[in-house]
This record gives structure tokens, C-alpha cells and sequence, in this order.
């Protein structure tokens, strides 16, 4: 196990064009290359994926104190591009499309969904301060 800070998975192939990666805990989550018949996410829609989650679980913590939605659901989107710099993705947007039921309660929980998107957003979401801001990504050769 890791210290408290690092976070860690492994990658490992599987197969032509697919890999499974594996975290501390145990989970496992298989991708590939989303090659013609094959439903696995990609690498960028696990991005996608990554940037929706982290931000949907703050929001849900915060909101579900007041209220259960009815509806909850974030859809990321992104333009890759290809150019002088490499491929990548540009136009990033998280949208969140949150119901919740008449009530007190439910009242609360609406009212604070703005603030709450808002703050993961500008201070929470690892993945999406990570993206943001920009942190240089080291790539290594190790003799196996």
C-alpha cells in the first residue's frame, strides 16, 4: 500500500487492444481501444468518465444531505483535436441534469446544487483541478 497522498493503479493488457486497470482496493475496470465491435470505454472516455465522476460524487454528497434526486445525471463532453501539439481534448463542459421531488427538503437540496457544482468545480474535483490547472505527466521505461 501506498502512502496517504499517492494514489496508484496498474495497467495491465489483457489482450489485443484491451487492458484491465486494477486500484489498491482490488477494483478493476477493463477499456480498450474502441475498435469496430468493441463496446469497452476508451482511454478518453475514461477521462470523460473521471472528470463527470469526481464531480458527480461531490455533488451528490452534498446535495443528498437535504434530499434524493429523481434524476441525476452528468454528461461530459470534449473535442479531440490532432495538431502541431499533439492530440487532445479541447471544449471540456460537465453539465449536470439533477431533478429532486416537491418538499421542503427537496427545496433545500435544489438551492444548493448550483453552489454545490460550483464548488467542486472550483476547489474539490481532483481530476478536474488536475486537468485545469495543468500538472507535467512523467513516462518511464522500467526493465521487467
Amino acid at each position: 500500500m501506498t502512502d496517504n497522498n499517492e494514489r496508484r493503479v496498474t495497467v495491465e493488457r489483457t489482450g489485443a487492444g484491451r487492458f484491465t486497470a486494477r486500484n489498491e482496493r482490488g477494483g478493476t475496470v477493463s477499456f480498450g481501444t474502441g475498435a469496430a465491435g468493441d463496446d469497452s470505454f476508451t482511454p478518453v472516455e475514461l477521462l470523460l468518465a473521471a472528470l463527470g465522476g469526481c464531480s458527480a460524487v461531490d455533488v451528490d454528497v452534498a446535495t443528498t444531505r437535504h434530499a434524493e434526486p429523481e434524476r441525476f445525471t452528468v454528461t461530459v463532453t470534449g473535442d479531440k483535436v490532432s495538431d502541431e501539439r499533439g492530440n487532445r481534448l479541447t471544449g471540456l463542459a460537465v453539465s449536470f441534469d439533477v431533478a429532486f421531488a416537491d418538499g421542503e427538503s427537496a427545496e433545500r437540496a435544489r438551492a444548493i446544487l448550483p453552489r454545490a457544482v460550483r464548488t467542486s468545480h472550483d476547489r474539490l474535483c481532483t481530476v478536474s483541478r488536475t486537468v485545469e490547472i495543468g500538472t507535467p505527466v512523467t513516462a518511464t521505461v522500467t526493465d521487467g
